[in-house]
């Protein structure tokens, strides 16, 4: 492990102050959940959300790695398009102290590429983003429940996550090999597969208003650059939910929703179940991509 001396600052400014959660809870919260949340994050270009003065105020997606960071941060140069042009430093955090340091930054929420440093233009996931709009908690759980045989008859380990927000991600670990373009067009076609088999359910519509009252399956971060949010992070809403990995036989739960867990309880949780997504590297699939 790395000792590089963190100057921890403000520690009493309150971030949510709904909940009087301040600085010093937010980086105490991360300090304890380190160990759990940097297999997720290792040699992942970070963006960091970032809400110096508090979840009332206007917060702000940071990608650059900025120059005062101290050098003992690491960083990757990365493509700002995926072929060519333009390249920019963004954040690596493979260690505790990184995460301390983006926390004392006001970093609320830090999110992960689908890509790691050694192969930014090859994705080792897959995801779709489940998001109810106005659609409710139940229309994302149905579609996780649709999904999951899919993915499965496609030869993928899913794994299930609540975002902390409203709805649910779906993950699958592939191995290292096709490129965006190929993740995408595989996600797509799993979408399409539910939009033909219940066409008053689901939507593959990018415009809002052609959607009818169906769930967007979005399979559109499975793009060079896209960010998801990491396992365990915190999101910058009252009560301070955590984006949480589940085990599959808890969607079944009725009293489960996107933020059923939060910093005052997903300690407790931890102590109980464990990381649902602990180990999921090893169980990488190769994708089968049609050219």
């Amino acid at each position: 492990m790395s000792t590089h001396p963190v100057n921890l600052t403000s520690l009493d400014r309150v971030l949510f102050p709904a909940d009087g959660i301040t600085k010093g809870d937010v980086i105490d919260y991360y300090r304890r959940m380190a160990e759990t949340m940097l297999p997720h994050m290792r040699d992942r270009p970070l963006t960091l959300h970032r809400f110096p003065q508090g979840i009332d105020q206007k917060g702000f997606y940071m990608k650059e790695a900025p120059d005062y960071f101290p050098d003992w941060i690491e960083r990757v140069m990365v493509p700002v398009e995926e072929e060519g042009g333009a390249r920019q430093p963004q954040i690596v955090c493979n260690n505790p102290e990184t995460l301390l340091y983006i926390a004392n930054q006001g970093t609320i929420t830090p999110h992960i590429w689908l890509s790691r440093t050694g192969h930014l233009e090859q994705p080792d996931k897959i995801i779709w983003d489940l998001d109810p709009g106005e659609l409710g908690f139940e229309a994302v759980r149905r579609a996780a429940r649709h999904l999951r045989p899919l993915l499965e008859e496609a030869g993928l380990v899913p794994f299930l996550m609540t975002t902390g927000s409203k709805g649910l991600h779906i993950v699958a670990p592939i191995q290292v090999g096709p490129r965006f373009d190929d993740t995408r067009a595989f996600a797509r076609a799993i979408g399409q597969r539910l939009v033909d088999e219940y066409p008053d359910l689901y939507t593959l519509e990018l415009s809002i208003a052609a959607r009818a009252g169906r769930l967007f399956l979005d399979y559109l971060r499975n793009s060079f650059a896209q960010n998801s949010v990491t396992p365990y992070a915190l999101r910058a809403r009252p009560v301070a939910p955590v984006a949480t990995p589940l085990t599959w036989d808890e969607l079944d739960r009725p009293d489960l929703h996107s933020q059923s867990y939060t910093l005052a309880n997903i300690f407790r949780r931890l102590a109980q179940k464990g990381d649902p997504m602990a180990g999921m590297d090893e169980q990488a699939k190769p994708l089968a991509v049609s050219h």
